[in-house]
C-alpha cells in the first residue's frame, strides 16, 4: 500500500470553485468558473488550454410559482430546459403518483391525461434509481399537462434537468416536501392549481477546456470533470469536488510527463446538465483513429460527500481488475457497478467504444451527504477534506498507472 497524500491546494481550489456559485450554464457564475479553470488548468499542466466552443440552446428561468387550492402562492424551481406555461398559467388538477415508478404510471394511466403529475426525487447514485428524466418522459407519454418533482430535504426545493431535449414537452418544476403536502388529494377530489413558469431560450456558446501533455507515444488518458451545475446552492459536491480533484491529480502528475507511454488530457466539459452536451460535442468531434488512441476516460463527478467510492464501469469489465488493484494500492475499498449509467460525461466515451468509468462517492447510501445533490444544501459544508484527499489519491494511482500501462493491458480494458 502506498502512502496517501494530503494537499492544502486541493481544498483551496475546491473552495475557490464553490465561491463562483452554482455555475448554471449561461450565468455569470459559470463564466467565472470557466475563467478560473483556464488559469488553474494552465498552472497545473504547464500549458495553455484549448477552448472548445459548444453551441447549445441556452435557457433561463424568469418566474416559477403556483397558486394552490388555498389561494396561496407557492414557489417552485423550474427544471432546466422546461417549457413555460401559457401566459395566464396552467390551470389543472394534480395527481400524486408517489415514487413515479413504471407501475405507478401504469396503475394510473387512465387518470393522468390533462393533469399535472407529481412524483418524488430519488437518491441519484444508486443501482435501482429511476431517473427524473424517465419519470418526466413517462408523464409526457401519458398525456400529462405538467410535471412536479418533490425534493428529498425538508425546506428545500430540488433542481435538475427536465429531460426535455428539442421536443415541445410539458412545464416541469421542483418543489419542497412541505409544498407537496398542500397538494394531497382530498374527499373533494384532485387538488387544482395554477402553475406559472416563464423562461427565456436563446442560442448560446459554452466552452469546454482541454489541456494536453504528450507522452512518448501516441494516445492519451482523458481525466475529466464537468464545470456546470445548478443555481439552488454552490453545486459543491456536484461537481466542484470533481474539478478540484482533477486539478490536484494533474498537479501531481504533470512533472512526470516525459516518463509516460501516452499523454494526459485534462478535460473540463461544460453543459453536462444539458444531457451531457459538452462531452458529446467533444467525442463526436474525434476521428475514429483519435477515439482508438484514448486508452481510458477517468470521469470525476461528485467524488466527495460519502463514506465510500464507487466506480461505474460502463459495461467494460476489463477495467475492473485494474481499478481494484489501484484501490488496494492506496488502501481503500472500491465498489464496482458495471451497467452503463447515462448520468455523467463518461457515458459519451463508453457509447463511442472507449473504456470509461465514473468515480462517485456515496453510491447507494441514502444517508450520505451526496443525497443532498440538486438541493439547496449542496454546499461546501458537507464536503470533508479527507474525502477529497481519498478521491485524489485513488485517481492519481489510476491515471499514473494508465499513463504507463503496456499495450496489451490497454487492449484488455476494451473487452465488453
Amino acid at each position: 500500500m502506498i502512502k496517501n497524500k494530503q494537499s492544502s491546494r486541493l481544498r483551496a481550489d475546491f473552495e475557490s470553485l464553490c465561491d463562483c456559485g452554482g455555475r448554471l450554464s449561461g450565468t455569470k457564475s459559470e463564466a467565472q468558473a470557466v475563467e478560473l479553470l483556464k488559469n488553474l488548468g494552465s498552472e497545473v499542466m504547464g500549458v495553455k488550454g484549448t477552448v472548445e466552443p459548444v453551441p447549445y440552446l441556452g435557457w433561463q428561468a424568469v418566474e416559477g410559482n403556483f397558486i394552490g387550492p388555498d389561494g396561496v402562492s407557492y414557489k417552485v424551481n423550474p427544471l432546466v430546459r422546461t417549457i413555460p406555461t401559457p401566459r395566464n398559467g396552467l390551470d389543472a388538477e394534480v395527481i400524486d403518483l408517489g415514487r413515479g415508478s413504471p407501475n405507478d404510471f401504469d396503475l394510473n394511466k387512465d387518470q393522468i391525461s390533462g393533469r399535472i403529475v407529481m412524483v418524488r426525487h430519488e437518491l441519484m447514485f444508486a443501482s435501482d434509481t429511476i431517473h427524473r428524466g424517465k419519470k418526466y418522459r413517462a408523464a409526457v407519454e401519458a398525456g400529462a399537462a405538467g410535471f412536479l418533482i418533490v425534493g428529498p430535504v425538508a425546506g428545500s426545493m430540488v433542481s435538475g434537468s427536465s429531460g426535455r431535449k428539442n421536443e415541445r414537452g410539458i412545464p416541469a418544476a421542483g418543489i419542497s416536501p412541505e409544498t407537496a403536502e398542500k397538494l394531497a388529494q382530498t374527499s373533494s377530489g384532485f387538488p387544482r392549481i395554477q402553475l406559472n413558469i416563464s423562461t427565456l431560450e436563446t442560442d448560446q456558446i459554452a466552452n469546454n477546456l482541454i489541456f494536453d501533455l504528450p507522452g512518448e507515444k501516441p494516445g492519451c488518458v482523458v481525466l475529466s470533470a464537468h464545470i456546470d451545475g445548478h443555481d439552488l446552492a454552490e453545486s459543491a459536491m456536484d461537481n466542484a469536488t470533481g474539478m478540484a480533484v482533477a486539478l490536484e491529480v494533474a498537479r501531481r502528475l504533470a512533472p512526470e510527463a516525459n516518463t509516460w507511454q501516452r499523454g494526459l488530457r485534462l478535460a473540463f466539459f461544460n453543459v453536462e446538465e444539458w444531457a451531457l452536451t459538452g462531452s458529446a460535442h467533444h467525442v463526436s468531434g474525434l476521428t475514429k483513429e483519435e477515439k482508438d488512441l484514448v486508452a481510458l476516460n477517468v470521469n470525476l463527478d461528485s467524488v466527495a460527500g460519502g463514506d465510500g467510492l464507487a466506480a461505474l464501469t460502463s459495461e467494460f469489465p476489463g477495467i475492473e481488475p485494474f481499478l481494484s488493484g489501484c484501490a488496494k494500492e492506496v488502501g481503500i475499498e472500491l465498489e464496482l457497478f458495471r451497467p452503463l449509467q447515462i448520468n455523467s460525461d463518461h457515458a459519451n466515451f463508453a457509447v463511442a467504444g472507449i473504456p470509461a468509468f465514473r468515480l462517485v462517492s456515496g453510491f447507494g447510501d441514502a444517508t450520505a451527504a451526496t443525497s443532498l445533490v440538486l438541493t439547496e444544501l449542496d454546499t461546501r459544508d458537507y464536503v470533508k477534506t479527507d474525502e477529497l484527499d481519498r478521491a485524489a489519491n485513488f485517481t492519481e494511482m489510476v491515471v499514473r498507472s494508465a499513463l504507463t500501462a503496456d499495450a496489451q493491458e490497454v487492449a484488455d480494458w476494451r473487452s465488453t
